[in-house]
């Protein structure tokens, strides 16, 4: 195991965007997503180190966009299906995020890699 110098954010949906995804493309019944479906798909997120809730609050606040761009990204890519206003009631009323201090990898074998996140990369991985 290896302590990473890291915090960790998970970002859970909330009803208000299953509700949403559910409206992109409409359905009949049973063939609409639950919130079950859809938090079998949380993120985690890698942050800088956070000791105390208000560093934390400031860090969430400062970069809420990027987070939230990427969670609707995952469910469509064409921006003009967006809610009109992208903002941080948006992330508040679509998103939970849960905090975590510490961020340790349990993989013994393989080294950690890092590679720049490419929307395209995420596209390609939902597909497979």
């Amino acid at each position: 195991m290896k302590l990473l110098n890291r915090s960790a954010l998970s970002v859970r949906p909330t009803q208000h965007f299953v509700d949403w995804i559910n409206a992109l493309e409409p359905t009949v019944g049973d063939d609409d997503l639950t919130l079950a479906d859809v938090e079998r798909e949380s993120t985690v997120y890698l942050i800088p180190e956070m000791d105390t809730r208000e560093a934390l609050d400031a860090f969430v606040r400062e970069r809420f966009l990027d987070v939230l761009e990427s969670e609707l990204r995952a469910w469509e890519e064409d921006e003009r299906q967006w809610p009109e206003t992208v903002d941080w009631a948006l992330f508040e009323r679509f998103l939970q995020v849960e905090h975590s201090y510490l961020a340790i990898d349990l993989e013994n074998e393989a080294a950690l890699e890092i590679s720049e996140v490419d929307d395209e990369l995420l596209v390609d991985l939902e597909q497979d």
